[in-house]
């Protein structure tokens, strides 16, 4: 029988839940509205404490129990550390499949990448479930705010081949891509420690998740971290966005999060993106089969019911406290003006509060000399690329005419970070990105780019179809180049830098259709075709970190593989598996994040000399371009040292392989809060 609320219950958590300016259940009916949340609640400290997690994980696990299913469920703060990791049963019982898709036998219907990689396998005692949990968790955490709600389902609508899915002739995903970031083999995030809480943003095991059954967690109307449950065996995506199911991972992440569950007037389904509105949950407080109220306390479960435990790499199997959001100890706090005097800006910093990104001068300066930026061009660039993130009305943040939060990023040409900025409450997934961003837009622009990609090792899928690990190595990364070649009709694209590419750019070429959305259409150069992609396998952005996730899920899963070494995603070699030993890492860091391909990165140019790249993301991703794109350009106009955007020929939107033009960046119309202002971006 399904438990409903009592209206004695629900007017006692109405009441609780309008004092604190969050909602207290998972439903969209008696829950209050967050009032004056714009950023600053995170001012008030509030972290989820020891006995929150045990609370949340408790609640998850009574669900579970009501529904004789085993769940694996894992608790993050909002910089991503794990605070808690809890299995049911038996490690050895709780097999996890990655598809995208199964056959009605439950067969994986697309292999290759991530795909169909099942763990434990016979003579495999290695787990993924506790890594999908913790990939879930961080994705609640990581994509929302005080100004919106994000579960894995809403990325799940956000991240596929159409938009929405099921929809054919539709334009893919606004955040096609955004699920290969926060790697463990990044430059950018942190990994660990397992025996405290540290600095974030931190890493996740198999990067932002899109299977439904992760939440963010919400305490004072501030997000505090997330919660994930895998409890189905099945590691996937929300195909089609119609109808709506019953997910059981979705359900015990429900209970989970219950007194901790995010404002109604902040979910995803309060929220429009490119004329489609958001999804948020499927399921509601009234679709339980436990009463969370009533879960039994974590510390009374029996050893039979299940157990926390370690993580390698993420968890030392105790319950911890959260760090507060914005507090030194969390890694990302206001700079206080120290080098942003006058803006409400965040920055990020290590353990002993030192700032890691302070606006620096270009590490490139033997190579292009009195062309390499400046410390002060680099902090002109960001500080007005923030000053028209603060103009800028928001895609995908609540109350309506809410200005856009945003991470800005700065590359020299070697793919060095010269700088990095947050908005107040910008959400935490767009600093690695906005890195990315910077960094794709760099590179695709430069003349070595197709040396570098032809220097890498080729992609070596992991099977686990025939009951053992096996690596089988994939066509040379060269393929990429060539066929981007040849897309273009050009033998010299990526080697003689006559192009300057932005990620909308790049974006376009690595679709499974080519125009973008036009099914039958051939597929983009760096995508893998219809019937063997997959967002867990998209082409050229996989492939570059392959050989590192593969090897960090691994090592995660207790598979006794070393850790892949943190700082450079691209060049790691292929894995020995027997013995077990970790490859060489390439030091060439210009994608040492890996790559994005959606909207946001735009390369930065002296006197038509490349010379950077600028990345943004956070709030709309056609926002995000424009505030690329028009602050570089008002930077440079302040400063008169030449410094720009790329010359108008030299664009992107100069091709039009196939008879279809690329696009180099799409600015919103009447884009600003109070101004009438209606193409900002034309003529530029």
């Amino acid at each position: 029988m399904k438990w409903r609320l009592s209206a004695a219950i629900a007017t006692a958590l109405l009441i609780t839940s309008a004092c604190s300016g969050g909602s207290s259940d998972q439903s969209t009916q008696g829950t209050s509205l967050t009032q004056g949340c714009d950023g600053h609640c995170l001012d008030s400290g509030a972290q989820l404490t020891a006995a929150d997690v045990a609370r949340i994980i408790a609640q998850g696990v009574a669900e579970a129990m009501a529904r004789g299913a085993r769940a694996t469920i894992a608790v993050v703060d909002r910089s991503g550390n794990v605070l808690g990791v809890y299995r049911m049963g038996q490690a050895s019982a709780r097999a996890v499949l990655l598809a995208s898709a199964v056959s009605a036998s439950g067969a994986p219907l697309v292999k290759g990448g991530l795909e169909g990689i099942q763990l434990p396998a016979p003579g495999v005692a290695a787990n993924i479930d506790q890594l999908a949990a913790i990939a879930k968790a961080v994705t609640g955490a990581y994509l929302s705010s005080e100004g919106n709600a994000f579960s894995t389902r809403t990325a799940s609508q956000i991240i596929q081949q159409h938009f929405d899915p099921g929809e054919l002739m539709q334009a893919s995903g606004p955040l096609f891509g955004v699920q290969f970031s926060q790697l463990a083999c990044s430059d950018f995030v942190v990994a660990g420690p397992i025996t405290a809480t540290g600095p974030g943003p931190q890493r996740s095991p198999l990067g932002l998740s899109a299977d439904p059954g992760g939440f963010p967690l919400y305490k004072s109307g501030t997000v505090v971290g997330g919660v994930g449950a895998l409890a189905d065996g099945l590691y996937s995506i929300d195909h089609s966005f119609p109808g709506t199911d019953q997910s059981l991972d979705e359900l015990i992440a429900t209970a989970a999060s219950y007194g901790f569950a995010a404002p109604v007037d902040r979910r995803a389904d309060q929220i429009t993106a490119n004329g489609h509105l958001l999804r948020f949950s499927d399921v509601a407080v009234a679709d339980l089969a436990s009463n969370p109220v009533a879960a039994p306390p974590l510390s009374s479960l029996s050893a039979s019911v299940g157990a926390l435990v370690p993580v390698a790499g993420y968890s030392d199997g105790q319950v911890r406290a959260g760090t507060a959001f914005g507090s030194p100890a969390s890694g990302i706090r206001a700079d206080g003006g120290l080098d942003f005097a006058g803006l409400d800006a965040f920055v990020f910093v290590d353990a002993a509060n030192r700032p890691l990104y302070q606006p620096r001068a270009a590490s490139d300066g033997a190579a292009l000399g009195a062309n390499a930026m400046s410390q002060p061009e680099v902090q002109a660039i960001l500080r007005n690329a923030f000053a028209v993130s603060s103009q800028t009305r928001a895609q995908i943040r609540q109350p309506s005419g809410t200005t856009a939060r945003v991470t800005v990023s700065v590359v020299d040409t070697r793919g060095a970070v010269l700088g990095m900025v947050a908005d107040r409450d910008a959400p935490v997934f767009g600093a690695d990105v906005s890195l990315q961003k910077a960094r794709t837009a760099m590179f695709f622009s430069t003349s070595g780019a197709a040396q570098f990609l032809g220097s890498l090792p080729p992609a070596q899928y992991l099977s686990t179809t025939s009951g053992m690990l096996e690596l089988p190595a994939q066509p040379p990364m060269t393929s990429y180049v060539t066929g981007f070649q040849s897309f273009l009709g050009d033998s010299l694209a990526l080697s003689n830098g006559a192009v300057a590419y932005s990620t909308r750019a790049i974006g376009n070429l690595a679709r499974p259709f080519y125009p973008d959305g036009i099914d039958g259409s051939p597929p983009g150069p760096f995508s893998k075709p219809p019937g063997t992609w997959s967002v867990f396998s998209n082409g050229l952005q996989f492939d570059i970190d392959n050989n590192a996730i593969i090897q960090h899920v691994l090592f995660a899963a207790g598979a006794g593989t070393p850790d892949v070494a943190p700082g450079n995603c691209a060049g790691v070699g292929p894995l020995q598996l027997s013995p077990f030993a970790a490859p060489g890492t390439a030091s060439d860091r210009r994608l040492g994040n890996g790559s994005q391909i959606f909207p946001g990165g735009v390369p930065i140019y002296r006197s038509g000399m490349l010379v950077g790249g600028v990345g943004v993301s956070g709030d709309g991703v056609d926002q995000d371009d424009m505030i690329a794109f028009l602050g570089l350009h008002q930077a440079g106009s302040a400063l008169g040292t030449g410094i720009d955007n790329a010359p108008a020929a030299r664009r992107a939107d100069t091709l039009a392989p196939l008879g279809v033009r690329l696009r180099f960046v799409e600015c919103p119309q009447a884009p600003f809060v109070g101004s009438d202002v209606q193409q900002p971006c034309n003529g530029l």
